[in-house]
């Protein structure tokens, strides 16, 4: 039976952590080390570069409104003005956080989703960032 209890507590205490850890603005917001244009799978993550040439800023405010549309996803750091935003998407369930930054450089626009625990996260940077952009 204590066994039992202590395995739930142990459990409870992991999920907490995942759910109210505190983020690492440092870490987390910065672009890609320069990708290849196109797309690019990580191991629990993922890498979209495109040049927009002129129309960038538009499209970056387009993606950022998308972005912001998201359920469950909300602004880490940056801002449009600033050419470069880090978004925080969780999980429904569990409430993983995953980290999306969206840059443009020089008429790169480059959107980069990384997970935070784990090695994989079993494409669903992939499927997001993919989602986001076929609204564009």
């Amino acid at each position: 039976m204590y066994f039992f209890l202590i395995l739930v507590l142990l459990l409870a205490g992991l999920l907490a952590y995942i759910r109210l850890a505190p983020h690492n603005v440092m870490r987390w917001h910065h672009a890609s080390a320069g990708a290849p244009l196109g797309e690019t799978p990580l191991d629990g993550g993922f890498i979209w570069r495109e040049d927009v040439g002129a129309a960038g800023p538009a499209r970056l405010e387009q993606l950022d409104r998308i972005i912001r549309g998201t359920a469950g996803t909300q602004v880490l750091a940056g801002s449009v003005g600033d050419w470069q935003v880090t978004y925080v998407s969780r999980t429904r369930w569990i409430g993983f956080p995953d980290y999306t930054t969206v840059t443009l450089d020089d008429g790169i626009l480059e959107v980069f989703g990384r997970l935070r625990f784990g090695r994989s996260d079993f494409g669903v940077n992939a499927k997001r960032i993919k989602g986001w952009l076929a609204q564009l």
